[in-house]
């Protein structure tokens, strides 16, 4: 049964009578927090755990400490094992998270039910911190700020060769686990399969070996290496077809969801094949949508953003609103890698809806700039665009864009990057260490959360 929260203990309040008050930071966002609208968003995900949570059951790890704890998890870029032993261990933690004198959530009690908040909760929770954070006077949205930066997932530098032994290896272990499941329910197993992990993953260290040098006797070999592997890895998977079909027909759970398993993975093995087959064999340049990076994280784009320091990076571009008081109002993850001038009209229409106004004053970098950019925040009421037009500016773009309150607005837009730089090194959007998109999409979540809310501990 899903609970809302501990009963007040007066033992714990007695003893924190003889201990300093919480920081004032953890004061003020223990008053954000108690905002009903942002608890009853959390308790809607959390009751749908399973169809009478609300009602029946044993009683749940209360909402409101599952609320606070990944709130502190993500504040403080702890881990869940460290949140459980950091709660644990602080009085002032266990007050601010209402865990009182009751038992800490072990860590994996709380992954479960933080896989249960959904994405859109999530953006609507820091449209509602936003909301919190004007009728307290800390922004009223008067100055907007967009850009955009890149997560990575949480892959290695990828390449086909490692690829197609990820693609045995998985496939593999998938086959000689069903084979035992179908052993055991007395059906009859084609013999002749053999393990080819090991196998594949020598011939992937052969080829990175080979292909380091640049000369044409060992690029031919490295191609004949190839060919062995993609014969391997061929081969495997037309075992994992015939696996899956056979144990699409039981009607065990286990023997269903490796059936599931096989159905995930096997048209990722597919399009490695093709594409290396593609790009090694017969020499094409294949796009970047039609690449996969990870058979783990398949949803991972190839982003190109012409940066000398990191040429290529792998993950999902992430576009932010800033408004004055150092908040982000309004983010979302982008499909591929579009270009930047697409993201000001997005940009301005989630600051309308969010604050029920233009901007006076919006900005943005060069890649934003076009004619119609600037005709669309005028016509949307907006008061002093500054969006730096690129290449040739005629001595009137010259004498626009050194007026005072353009210049001024530059300055002011360079502070975006320093936001964009916190969100990574102080919570956790460098990388996303979670899995599959929509875990990607709570990452992102959390992380501008957490954000906001730092910034109205310290306001």
């Amino acid at each position: 049964m899903l609970v809302e929260h501990h009963p007040i203990d007066k033992r714990f309040e007695e003893l924190l009578g003889y201990l300093p008050e919480l920081s004032p930071a953890l004061r003020k966002l223990d008053e954000y927090l108690e905002d009903e609208k942002l608890y009853k968003l959390i308790r809607v995900d959390l009751s749908k755990r399973y169809p009478k949570t609300k009602e029946t059951g044993r009683n749940s790890t209360p909402v409101d400490v599952v609320l606070r704890m990944l709130v502190v998890k993500r504040l403080y870029g702890y881990s869940y094992e460290e949140t459980e032993r950091v709660v644990r261990d602080s009085l002032s933690l266990r007050a601010f998270c209402r865990v009182y004198l009751q038992d800490v959530p072990d860590d994996t009690t709380l992954i479960r039910w933080a896989n249960l908040i959904q994405p859109k909760t999530l953006e609507t929770f820091n449209q509602r911190v936003v909301q919190l954070a004007v009728e307290r006077k800390v922004t009223k949205g008067r100055k907007l700020r967009t850009d955009g930066t890149v997560v990575e997932t949480n892959i290695r530098p990828p390449s086909d060769s490692r690829l197609l032994a990820d693609s045995v290896r998985v496939l593999t272990r998938t086959i000689l686990r069903g084979q035992a499941v179908l052993r055991t329910a007395g059906q009859k197993i084609q013999s002749g399969f053999e393990d080819g992990t090991q196998r594949a993953k020598q011939l992937a260290r052969q080829i990175g070996e080979s292909l380091r040098s640049k000369k044409e006797a060992a690029q031919n070999a490295g191609k004949q290496v190839y060919q062995e592997l993609l014969s391997l890895a061929q081969q495997t998977m037309a075992w994992a077809e015939q696996t899956q079909q056979q144990l699409k027909k039981r009607s065990e759970q286990r023997a269903k969801r490796l059936a599931e398993t096989l159905a995930h993975f096997v048209p990722l093995a597919q399009q490695v094949i093709q594409q290396t087959t593609r790009r090694i064999l017969q020499g094409q340049q294949v796009p970047a949508a039609e690449k996969i990076v990870s058979l783990f994280e398949e949803h991972t784009n190839i982003i190109r953003r012409g940066k000398e320091s990191h040429p290529v990076e792998y993950g999902h571009k992430v576009w932010l609103n800033e408004v004055e008081g150092g908040l982000v109002s309004h983010y979302r993850i982008l499909e591929g890698n579009p270009s930047d001038e697409q993201q000001w009209k997005p940009g301005l229409k989630a600051h309308l809806k969010t604050f029920h106004q233009p901007p006076q004053r919006a900005s943005g970098d060069r890649g934003l700039f076009s004619e119609e950019n600037e005709q669309l925040a005028h016509d949307l009421g907006v008061k002093r665009v500054i969006l730096p037009k690129r290449g040739y500016r005629s001595k009137a773009r010259l004498k626009h864009e050194h007026k005072a309150w353009f210049v001024k607005g530059r300055h002011w837009h360079a502070g975006v990057e320093g936001r964009i730089s916190i969100l990574k090194r102080a919570h956790d959007l460098g990388r996303c260490l979670a899995h599959g998109l929509t875990g990607f999409h709570r990452w992102i979540g959390w992380g501008i959360i957490a954000g906001n809310l730092a910034v109205l501990g310290r306001t």
